[in-house]
């Protein structure tokens, strides 16, 4: 069982105690099944990001074996291509229930290996999930434009579809990043994941008409941002100019324009986004707000419509507690989560900017 003393780090005055903290903790790990796997909540599915994000929640919080198990699980259940589907079954991983394979989701396993090595030194685990992370690389990459951006997935027949999403193309920034961090580290360079590291940046940075416009989502506004390709004034600008449409004073941050919904999981990554960008002060408020969303078992629930003053959907999610507690461990200055969504000492790939490229 998790205690408040493992979770000294997750406290955060006005947030989380050490022991509310150990209380979100105890309802990941309750709906984390025997083999590892991580579903929203028990009876709906698994999908391989936000499986990855609560892990990454439970290394934060020191719980290293179980995220060690979630690992796993995506080890014993990638695809021959590196893959895996959009979405599972909750508890049976044979019937996937989206057989889509997208590229965002494939990618994360990168943050999350890098992230569970630097919280616990462990080369041995770094040594089994490396060619689990260079595989599904291999297949983000397969996905690549022309243009820089990558494609937002295959489909079960294996189609490509070439249509980009910005947000999804910025966690891949990221996600690229930390495997061109583990490839260091294991001095196996990877040149060809440099440049497409830099092309994709160069696409996120400089060309909006590459992607799908989806600028009514939240996430397509602060994603550059938490995904690393906008630092410095650059992000503070983005992250100004989109405060006054998304963010509900005192509530949290909308999902979707023009809808009257806040969400926890985009309040607790925009509080990410505000950290990295300098603006901590900012993202402690983001954080408080959503106060309002915790529930008496310490889960948070996904969101709450304030029109109607009603929680909806009525479900508490593991990637939302998880988004929540990795915020916090930002914030609170745990090495391993400040390394990956600071950016600093991550490999920042071949710049085509410095080539006049366009």
């Amino acid at each position: 069982m998790t205690s408040p003393g493992r979770t000294d780090r997750l406290a955060l005055p006005g947030v989380l105690t050490a022991a509310q903290a150990a209380e979100t903790v105890r309802g990941i790990t309750a709906v984390q099944r025997a083999d590892g796997a991580i579903p929203w909540f028990r009876g709906h599915h698994l999908d391989p990001w936000d499986h990855t994000e609560a892990a990454m929640a439970l290394d934060a919080a020191g719980e290293h074996a179980r995220a060690e198990a979630a690992y796993r699980w995506l080890a014993r259940h990638q695809l021959p291509d590196g893959s895996w589907y959009a979405a599972y079954a909750d508890g049976d991983a044979a019937r996937p229930t989206d057989r889509a394979r997208e590229s965002n989701f494939c990618a994360y396993v990168a943050v999350g290996v890098w992230h569970h090595y630097l919280a616990t030194g462990d080369e041995a685990f770094l040594e089994e999930l490396w060619p689990v992370v260079r595989r599904a690389t291999g297949f983000v990459l397969g996905l690549q434009q022309p243009g820089g951006q990558i494609g937002w997935k295959r489909e079960d027949d294996g189609t490509p579809v070439p249509d980009a999403l910005l947000t999804g193309c910025s966690s891949i920034h990221q996600a690229l990043r930390c495997a061109l961090a583990l490839a260091e580290h294991r001095a196996e360079p990877q040149p060809d994941w440099e440049l497409a590291l830099g092309w994709l940046a160069h696409a996120v940075r400089h060309h909006p008409e590459r992607f799908l416009d989806k600028s009514r989502y939240s996430m397509d506004w602060y994603y550059p941002v938490l995904g690393g390709v906008l630092r410095g004034p650059a992000a503070k600008e983005r992250l100004e100019d989109g405060w006054d449409a998304f963010v509900v004073p005192g509530l949290g941050v909308r999902c979707v324009l023009p809808n009257p919904w806040v969400t926890g999981g985009e309040s607790a990554e925009l509080a990410l986004a505000l950290w990295a960008a300098g603006e901590r002060d900012r993202a402690v408020d983001v954080l408080r707000w959503i106060g309002h969303l915790r529930a008496e078992d310490g889960m948070y629930w996904t969101g709450y419509v304030f029109a109607d003053a009603a929680v909806w959907p009525e479900e508490r999610t593991t990637w939302t507690a998880g988004s929540v507690l990795l915020a916090v461990a930002a914030l609170g200055g745990d090495a391993a989560t400040t390394a990956v969504f600071s950016g600093e000492g991550l490999p920042a790939g071949l710049d085509p900017d410095c080539c006049g490229a366009c």
